[in-house]
Formats: structure tokens, sequence, C-alpha cells
């Protein structure tokens, strides 16, 4: 493995040496010298394979360990644990190097020169991947510094978080975050990234190891391999603009595009080896070197600029949104102008797909579930994929008003409906529960995490309340939505951000899942209207606001039919001051359904009991018999 490495890295050295200047000049940008010519693309590869092994080795410790009771890791969990941490140290440095040499190679000055000047924090600033890199060495921070100190199962799963997002970061804002439909580009290569990179690391981590891997880490390689096969193609079509086969940059994907297929039809095979209950053998040498191999071909790739830029003539829509919007939003424009989102969208056709699956599955095997709730289910994830795709997500990313209702879709209404589907209560009830001396399965890691303390605070009524008043005023009300609006990626994040906060917040109030906590039901009807007063505070702020939030962004789209963007933004907050009143009346008879079932229930037990008095009567008597000769004895 460390030889493969080591070869690798030679390989990208000589690209970076033999391309020279040329890169720069294809792309007219001037030329840093040779050293960034080749310290970029090595930088490159070294971070991204880093930070791979690390976010792999982490799923692997959340799939492959056997927890003793108290949550502490077993001895082959913890041999990952410890590759976990060193490999993190590895990917902070290295994602710290590469923000000079980025900002260096984007400013088109020699290293010496960016670092002996004045203008190095002015060359950063400017430069988005150097950026990018600087959010990936904050996210690698934690995991490395808390990876000293835990020896538990839940919080490898929470490090799991900053590792994905520390692996996004650069990607997002390269070549697939600019120019022309690079809203398509965005959502695909968030998927592709993660999938690459998971697939990488579990490989590494796996042969780094010696362990031989379960059917679920099968099952998720063979997953990322398909997500890395069709994601990556419809990234190379976006970005190479039909000309790339001829290119550096096609030649390269051709490469990882056949490796990344031999390497899914290996899983593959050891899958059907697995399914057959016989061991699938130890994690493959050959296709660990393959990923490795792959990792450098997309370091190559993502140091030159696509061959879709150097010919297309940009606008401002190009670079602001990806797609031109020439007429005003109307009802046919909503329904109409889709621009699919892969990430999201994706996302939410899955979960009502595997929703249905388990539906079908606990209805065959002759247990009940109400059919309510996969209504309520499959709504809410139709809702998700029309707000994420459709002319609401197109027209939301150019105008205040049509984001503010996008945002109230998705942290008010949308989460009310999957909270009634309750996915978790039939998750455990369908998934199978891993037999004597088997590794845990998907129904033990959510056991786990359900009954962890992270989950039992961010579920606790008040977390989940501070969390969905205050998200609006920390996103809105700071230069932070100055940055998000800004780019594609921030409009994922927020929109992954308010569904997740809302969701929270109503499993707290009508959660229908096991939860840690549970208030009374007055209590929680008490807490959904404590919500309102700060909603409509937030929309009223928004209505009577004579600067624009967001201004310098939406002023840069410049909409030719948009006359003022203080009135759209005024509109906006309407929009939020009034988006209150059906999520609550849904909310409320959810709440009053399940206070009479309770009800019901209690009465019930109380007439049986009434019914059986003399019985309990006895067994009364004879429990506290029980009871006193147990005192009398200690």
């Amino acid at each position: 493995m460390i030889g493969g490495v080591l070869v690798a890295s030679v390989a990208v050295a000589a690209y970076g040496l033999v391309s020279g200047a040329h890169r720069y000049t294809a792309a007219g940008n001037p030329y840093p010298g040779g050293l960034v010519g080749v310290a970029e693309p090595v930088g490159w590869f070294a971070a991204s394979l880093s930070g791979a092994l690390c976010l792999g080795a982490l799923a692997y410790v959340a799939m492959m360990s056997r927890p003793q009771p108290d949550g502490l890791l077993d001895a082959g969990a913890f041999r990952i644990h410890l590759l976990a941490e060193h490999v993190s140290i590895a990917w902070l440095l290295l994602a710290t190097a590469m923000v000079p040499v980025q900002a260096a190679n984007d400013s088109g000055v020699t290293l010496p020169e960016l670092l002996g000047g004045a203008a190095l924090l002015d060359s950063i600033a400017a430069s988005e991947t150097s950026r990018g890199w600087i959010v990936s060495a904050i996210c690698a921070l934690p995991v490395a510094v808390t990876l000293r100190f835990i020896t538990r199962w839940a919080g490898h799963v929470v490090l799991l978080i900053p590792a994905l997002i520390g692996v996004i970061a650069t990607a997002v804002t390269g070549n697939a975050g600019q120019g022309p439909d690079h809203d398509y580009a965005t959502s695909a290569v968030i998927v592709f990234a993660v999938a690459v990179a998971m697939l990488t690391g579990l490989k590494g981590a796996t042969v780094i190891t010696r362990a031989a891997p379960n059917r679920p880490v099968l099952v998720v390689q063979v997953v990322c391999g398909l997500l890395a096969l069709g994601y990556g193609a419809v990234l190379l079509f976006l970005l190479g603009s039909g000309g790339a086969i001829g290119s550096d940059f096609g030649r390269l994907g051709l490469v990882a595009g056949i490796l990344l297929t031999l390497v899914c039809a290996s899983d593959c095979r050891a899958l059907v080896v697995a399914a057959r209950s016989r061991p699938p053998g130890r994690g493959s040498g050959i296709t660990a070197l393959a990923m490795v191999a792959v990792t450098a071909a997309l370091a190559a790739m993502a140091t030159q600029t696509a061959p879709r830029f150097l010919t297309h003539r940009f606008t401002p829509w190009d670079v602001f949104l990806g797609y031109e919007l020439r007429q005003p939003p109307s009802v046919l424009g909503l329904l109409t102008v889709w621009r699919f989102d892969g990430f999201i969208g994706a996302a939410a056709m899955v979960l009502a797909v595997g929703y249905a699956v388990g539906f079908v599955r606990l209805r065959r095997r002759g247990n009940d579930w109400p059919v309510g709730r996969l209504a309520a289910w499959l709504i809410g994830c139709a809702a998700l994929v029309f707000t994420s795709s459709s002319g609401v997500r197109a027209y939301g990313s150019a105008m205040f008003s049509v984001h503010m209702a996008e945002h109230m879709t998705l942290n008010m209404f949308i989460p009310v409906l999957l909270v009634l589907g309750g996915p978790v209560t039939l998750a455990l009830r369908v998934l199978p529960a891993a037999g004597d001396g088997q590794h845990p399965g998907p129904r033990e890691w959510l056991t786990w995490l359900l009954h962890s303390r992270v989950t039992t605070f961010l579920s606790h009524p008040i977390t989940a309340f501070i969390l969905f008043v205050g998200s609006p005023y920390i996103v809105y009300f700071t230069p932070l939505f100055d940055t998000l609006v800004r780019y594609h990626w921030g409009h994922e994040f927020m929109a992954v951000h308010f569904l997740l906060v809302g969701y929270l917040f109503y499993w707290a109030i009508i959660g229908i899942d096991p939860g840690p906590r549970r208030l009374p039901y007055p209590a929680r009807i008490g807490l959904l209207f404590a919500v309102m007063p700060f909603h409509a505070f937030f929309g009223i702020a928004l209505m009577t606001m004579t600067s624009a939030v967001g201004g310098g962004f939406y002023r840069s789209v410049n909409l030719p039919w948009l006359e003022s963007i203080v009135a759209d933004q005024h509109l906006g907050g309407g929009i939020a001051w009034g988006a209150t009143e059906l999520p609550v009346v849904l909310v409320i008879v959810a709440l009053v359904a399940q206070w009479a079932r309770q009800d019901r229930r209690v009465a019930i037990r109380e007439d049986r009991h009434a019914d059986s008095r003399y019985a309990d009567d006895e067994l009364d008597a004879y429990n506290a018999m029980l009871r006193e000769l147990s005192r009398m004895r200690r």
C-alpha cells in the first residue's frame, strides 16, 4: 500500500512537471513557477488521500466494531481507530500547507514571492479553492484532536460529520462549482466526492489493518462504486462539453472510470460470495491500489481548467446561477422549470423507495403498519423533490422571496410529514437483528445512535427549540447568508440544515419514533405556540428593513424583470410571517389525535384493572409480602 502511494505521488509529480506552463497558458493564467506547478497536484493528491483514509477509517469503526457494554471499542476496532488518529494529523498538516500553495497557483506568483510579500491574505481571500482548503483544515482539526481522547463508538460516528464536510469542501470549490450548469455539477460532485473518498478509505483501512470486511462494508463499497461511476460520468459530461476525450482532462477521467469499473466489479463479486454464507476473504490490495490511482487521476484533473471553460463566454448568470431566468416567476414556471437536484432530490427518492420497501416487507410478514404513515412519508418525500428540483429552487436561488418560501417549506412543512411517517420505528421493525457471534448490523447501529448522548442532547426539547428558533436569525442577520447565497453548495447546505433542524423540533413535539425524552402533551402544545412569536418577529424584521439581506449577490444577478430587491425582501418577510399557520394546524391535529389515543389506552387499562380487581388485589398482597421479606432479610 505504501509503495503504491509513493509510485502514485511520483506519477502526479511527473505530470505536474511535464505539463509545465501548458495547463496555465491554455487557460490564460500566469505561470506560478515549477515549484507550485508540481506542489499543487502532489499536495492535492496527498491531502485528498489522507482525508479519504480518515473518513474510511471512521466509517470502518462504525460498521465493524463490537462495542463493549460500556460503549468502549473492541481491540480490532481500536487498531483502526489508531489509523484514523495518525492519518487525521497528516490530513490537517497537508490541508493547511495547501492553502498558500493554492493561493500562489491561483494568483500566478511563485510561492516564495507570495509568502514573502504583503498580499498573502488577499491572495487567499481571492482564491475560492484556498478557502476550501481552509475549511478542510478546520474540519480535520477537531477530528485529529478528538480522536486522541475518545474510545467509544458514538464519538466516531459523530466525527463522520466534519470528515464528510472536509472532503466535500475542496470538491465544490473546484471546477464543479464554476461556470454554466454549476448547480447540476455541484450537486453531482458532492455525491461523487463522498463516494470516492469512502470507497478509497474503506479499502485502505482494510488493507492497512489486514481486516476482513463484513457484508455491510461490502454493500457500502458496492454502492459507493456505483455512485462514483454514475455521478462521475455526469461530471465528465458537464465539464468536458463533448471535447473532453481529446484532452488530458478527458483522458484522466477515462482512466479513472475504467479503474472504478474494475473495482466495482470486484466488490460485486465479493458481495455475491459473502451472500452465499462464505467468507469474503481479506481486502484485496489490488483494488486498494486501484483506488489510490483513481485519487491520483482526480487530483491531476482538479488542478487543471475544465475543457468547457476554455471556449465558453461567461455571463453573470453563468457565474452566479449557472442558468438563465428570462421570465419572471409564475405558477406555470414554478411547476415546469425543473433543474433536478442530484443530491437532495435523489436522496428524497431513495428515502421514498426505501420506506416503501420496508412497508411491503413488514406487511408480508403479517405485521400491521398504518397506511397513513406511509402516505405522510411519501408526500413528504415528493414535496422535498419538488422543493429542491422544481422552479421553486431555480427561482429561489435568484430571488429572496421565493427562497423564503422554499426555506419555510423545508423547515416547517416537510419535516412534519416525515416525522409523522415514523421511519425509525419502521426500520427497527424491518431490519434483522445480528445473530450471536456476528458483527452488528444496521439495526444495532441505529439502536446505539438513538441511545447515545449526542442524540439525547440534540433531541432534547429545549435544544431542538433553540435550534429551530435561532437558526433563521443566525443565518439571515449575519454575514453568513452573504456567503451561502453566493454558491450552490451554500443553498444545499441551507436546505439540509433547515430540514434537519425542523425534523429535530417536530420529533420532540409529535415524534412517533422512540426518543430519549418526551414532554407531556400540554407542554408540547405550549412549546409549539412559543415558536410562533419568534417566527412572526423574524418576518416583521425582514419586512421593515431598508437594506437588502444578501444585496450584493442579488444586485450581481441583476434580474431584468425584478424592479426592487428591497421590495422582494419585504415580500419574503411577509411569506415568513404568514407561513406558520398551516404547519401549526397540522401539528395541532396530530397532537390532539395522539392525546386522544393515549387517553383511550389508559381508559382501557383502567377498565381491565377494575374487571379483575380481586385477582389484582391478591397479586398486590403477594408482592407486598415479598417486599417485606426482602426488607427483613437485608
